[in-house]
């Protein structure tokens, strides 16, 4: 598929229509699962390239014993429990499972709700969290998820095989549904919340995929992503929309909601799009760098592109 793609082939080839969720559209991307192989590296194409996907750092680890403590040992591994008890100090010893446990975390909050070009966030959201299970699925490991909106969360166990795909995606679908016919602006964000549950969820040495465009952090939200990172590897998939960045040209204003307010913007204004743009910039760069310090390993996605044209193979 070249740069130059036929938008409405595309949306009837992948049995999308931008706005709903179909089950049929997420098994589009079971034959596109080795988008994700984890050789080559993986580079995104769009405006704020730069970003690889970062190489798995190896099988989840089971835990086998405990022993006492020994030079060199990881001190984040010492069993604090058993060292106070006995008054010496133990390490925590683990052994390699044979299947890694995936989970897919996928925000679908009011924020995601939006799109000015090809897709939703929250489609896109679906559509990347569907291409990470297939993948997962491909590889032999375990599936789990969790998936919510401003009022509701669906929870999955990892599980193994193809079934544990369809859950999840019959899960995407419900969610989102629910969102899309329940918007309601004065709703909080549940995003800390679901966190915190995915935290009890996700096993030492999970994988773990967030998607999301991040727009609802708070400092209980780093807080829980700092304490995720201890043991689980963490890769935010970082979704937004072009308006978001850059506005158009247009000869009136016009107004838009985002985030439970309307707002009036002046799209004949060059030098407010300019302000926008620079504004815009520094906020997605310092959303960014907060979330590379909480240990996440970022990948950015456009909901303007399909995900074809932005995994590219090096």
């Amino acid at each position: 598929m070249s740069s130059q793609f036929d938008t409405a082939a595309w949306l009837a080839a992948s049995h999308s229509q931008g706005v709903n969720l179909s089950l049929k559209e997420l098994m589009y991307y079971k034959a596109k699962a080795r988008l994700l192989e984890l050789a080559p590296k993986v580079k995104i194409k769009n405006s704020l390239a730069g970003q690889y996907l970062a190489p798995h750092k190896g099988r989840g680890m089971e835990f086998a014993e405990v022993r006492h403590y020994q030079a060199g040992d990881d001190i984040r591994s010492i069993d604090w429990r058993v060292t106070a008890r006995t008054g010496e100090t133990h390490t925590k010893l683990f052994q390699e499972e044979k299947e890694r446990p995936v989970f897919v975390f996928t925000d679908f909050s009011n924020s995601m709700l939006f799109g000015s070009r090809l897709l939703l966030k929250s489609v896109q959201a679906a559509h990347i969290s569907a291409l990470v299970a297939w993948s997962a699925c491909q590889r032999g490991d375990r599936i789990g998820g969790l998936v919510f909106n401003q009022h509701s969360h669906h929870e999955l166990k990892p599980t193994s095989r193809e079934k544990a795909v369809l859950k999840l995606c019959h899960n995407l679908c419900d969610i989102h549904s629910n969102a899309l016919n329940n918007i309601d602006k004065t709703a909080s964000s549940l995003f800390s919340d679901n966190l915190k549950r995915l935290n009890h969820l996700a096993k030492p040495g999970s994988l773990v995929y967030i998607v999301s465009d991040f727009n609802a952090l708070d400092e209980a939200s780093f807080k829980q992503l700092e304490m995720l990172s201890r043991h689980c590897e963490l890769i935010g998939c970082h979704i937004s929309d072009p308006f978001e960045h850059q506005l158009p040209a247009f000869k009136q204003t016009v107004t838009v909601s985002a985030n439970g307010q309307d707002l009036a913007l002046p799209l004949m204004d060059k030098q407010f799009r300019e302000r926008f743009a620079k504004s815009a910039e520094h906020s997605f760069t310092q959303r960014l760098k907060r979330l590379q310090k909480s240990g996440l390993s970022l990948i950015s996605f456009s909901a303007a592109t399909p995900l074809e044209l932005q995994l590219v193979r090096k």
